[in-house]
């Protein structure tokens, strides 16, 4: 399989579409299956589902698994194996699927698609995943479906890809969601662009800058402005296409500039503003929602001491006054925050236009909606121990019935369409 994601490639290739077709396929277990059940079954089911499998179902169930529980490097080496062999997989689930969904999916970490398994576990939607190959024709045939959603990440390593992809679904025979051109909207320095006139919505300026640039500003202790055209320390920083707050700091001056260099050996970088955005108790909100069909869905709320909040590390579990601030907030979503952000929100979903993205975002001390980034790869999921988080099923239940309900609508739609 190819390594790498050249347009050269890309651009060599004249894709058709394929055929469709209702195959038999064998179903394999999701990451979402895997990661909701309790760790000492995992053996035992994992025993089962791979007797007789195909070699290529054998190393993506492995794939799968190996996401889970580690090492992600021998999951990668797991699914090029699998990928060489086949680039169609169904993901186990309803036997009487009242919806088909294909997903459009890249090779590559988990972050790099939407985890859609996540989104559909335990419903009455049939999931098949088709792997883009870079270099590699598409299959003659595929899978029938109802709908198609592009499930690739926005990155520099997948952007030729997704032009391929925009390209293809011209001509593709189904509705398609998540059109390639609205998921590259999202780009972090593109997002500044498509975002910052929005009235009552606060989004930092954030540019591309290479390490050359970098150096250079912090050797002649040069104003920040001469990058951002504007303002003064501090700023934030990170490796491009870094994800999961790898890489990412605040950076007072220039010392702490050439300090942070040293550390990486990355050669370009997103560099932003910072934005203080504490409460008034001194803890830092960050809420993550769902943004589908242009309705918002609030998926959580982690509450932190550190200004670089990820519910992983917030230890939620651990506090019961954040769990009790994360219930209430669940509970009235609809009526306080969602309504004071209420035009904000609308105006986020007109310009991407993407009919399903997720929203990571705080609230600024003067009432603005704080963006910090929007994609269509972040995780949604209902896997937190019910025991722990018992607010959490309904809600996101509500989420899960949201997006079946958007792919009912597109299938209703295009029934209707002469």
């Amino acid at each position: 399989m190819p390594k790498s994601d050249g347009s050269k490639s890309q651009q060599s290739l004249t894709d058709k579409c394929p055929t469709l077709a209702a195959l038999a396929l064998d179903p394999i277990v999701s990451v979402a299956t895997l990661a909701n059940m309790p760790e000492i079954e995992v053996p035992k089911l994992f025993a089962q589902v791979i007797a007789g499998l195909s070699e290529a179902n054998l190393f993506m169930s492995q794939c799968h698994l190996f996401t889970i529980v580690g090492p992600h490097d021998f999951a990668l080496e797991m699914q090029a194996k699998a990928l060489e062999r086949s680039t169609i997989y169904r993901i186990a689930g309803t036997q009487k699927p009242v919806i088909k969904l294909l997903a459009l999916m890249v090779a590559g970490e988990a972050k790099e698609n939407t985890p859609l398994d996540y989104l559909i576990e335990g419903s009455d939607i049939q999931l098949d995943l088709l792997y883009i190959i870079p270099g590699e024709p598409l299959p003659t045939i595929i899978p029938d479906h109802d709908v198609a959603i592009i499930a690739v990440c926005e990155s520099d390593k997948t952007r030729a890809t997704l032009d391929r992809i925009d390209h293809l679904i011209t001509q593709w025979p189904r509705p398609v969601l998540n059109r390639p051109s609205h998921i590259q909207r999202c780009a972090r320095n593109r997002l500044y662009q498509l975002l910052a006139s929005i009235p009552g919505l606060v989004i930092p300026p954030t540019v591309r800058a290479s390490r050359f640039e970098l150096e250079n500003l912090a050797k002649l202790d040069s104003p920040i402005r001469d990058l951002l055209g504007s303002g003064t320390y501090p700023i934030t920083i990170r490796p491009l296409d870094s994800h999961g707050g790898h890489g990412f700091s605040k950076v007072d001056n220039a010392k702490d500039l050439a300090d942070y260099l040293d550390t990486t050996k990355a050669l370009t970088f997103f560099v932003s503003f910072y934005i203080d955005y504490h409460s008034a108790d001194g803890l830092y909100r960050k809420t993550r929602i769902a943004l589908i069909d242009g309705l918002p869905y609030i998926c959580h709320l982690a509450i932190s001491e550190d200004w670089i909040v990820h519910y992983q590390s917030s230890s939620m579990a651990g506090s019961a006054a954040k769990l009790a601030e994360e219930a209430d907030c669940f509970q009235s979503f609809d009526t306080e925050f969602a309504l004071r952000h209420r035009d904000a929100l609308l105006s986020i979903a007109a310009r991407l236009e993407l009919d399903y993205a997720v929203i990571d975002c705080a609230e600024t001390p003067d009432g603005n909606l704080l963006i910090f980034e929007i994609d269509n790869t972040s995780w949604v999921h209902a896997t937190d121990p019910i025991e722990i988080f018992p607010y959490k099923q309904g809600q996101m239940a509500k989420v899960f019935s949201a997006f079946r309900a958007m792919l009912i609508k597109t299938l209703t739609l295009t029934k209707e369409t002469p």
